[in-house]
């Protein structure tokens, strides 16, 4: 009896401690997988902080009304952007900063190959986003406010406005309606330096409407395939972006 029962024990024996040494060898496996993809999210981060922060300080755009973060943000977005080929235009990217009041210069693009500020100017929000400063956003039709997130420049076309540029609103219930609101990028009267001397700038139906003696060279720099970033720290743009978590 004692035979019969040693030969099946070296059996479960055998297999118990090869099931333990291939458990170990997964764990390790797995936890090798686990850092290397963490260590490949920090060094993304770390190369958009870098980058940001190069650029920040190199062309002093805290001068010109930019935060730190915001300029990190926008970064972000349009790595993820370009590393997902949905850009055709990767030398500029756009901020319009809606934190700022509309009577700044809060419209810039940055020419990311030269690491240059190829433009800074006044732009308008939507007329329900705010009187002076814009506080609240939509996506919805007839709002008549400005939708906030990442956008890519499409073509442009002669309507009401003159020349306009298309914006196609890559966040989904943040700005994808906005070529269906018809949310393009236009000059307006109301957008101007003398504007700038009174209680607030001109506003819009919710496009980024720019200075008319501008607009015509911006869409030009901008148009066919660059991001075009609109900003501001609310809170629920921030945490729901998928472009930016």
């Amino acid at each position: 009896m004692t035979k019969n029962l040693f030969f099946p024990a070296i059996v479960v024996s055998v297999s118990i401690m090869f099931l333990s040494f291939a458990k170990a060898n997964n764990s390790a496996t797995h936890s090798s997988v686990s850092r290397d993809s963490s260590s490949a999210d920090s060094a993304l981060i770390i190369h958009e902080t870098s980058q940001a922060e190069k650029l920040f300080n190199g062309l002093n755009l805290q001068s010109l009304g930019l935060s730190q973060t915001t300029v990190e943000y926008a970064i972000k977005g349009y790595q993820k952007l370009v590393d997902s080929g949905l850009v055709n235009n990767s030398q500029y990217l756009t901020i319009v900063d809606l934190s700022q009041s509309s009577r700044n210069k809060r419209f810039y693009i940055i020419d990311m190959e030269n690491n240059q500020l190829a433009w800074n100017t006044f732009v308008a929000h939507g007329k329900n986003s705010g009187v002076d400063l814009a506080k609240s956003f939509s996506n919805n039709l007839n709002s008549n406010k400005s939708s906030l997130g990442f956008y890519v420049t499409k073509s442009t076309y002669t309507g009401k406005h003159g020349l306009s540029l298309r914006i196609s609103g890559l966040e989904q219930g943040f700005n994808d309606n906005a070529e269906a609101r018809g949310v393009v990028v236009h000059g307006a009267t109301y957008v101007n330096s003398g504007r700038a001397k009174s209680d607030y700038m001109g506003r819009s139906q919710g496009c980024p409407a720019l200075p008319e003696n501008e607009y015509a060279e911006v869409i030009d720099i901008i148009k066919d395939g660059s991001v075009l970033f609109v900003y501001n720290p609310d809170s629920n743009y921030l945490q729901s972006s998928a472009l930016l978590n």
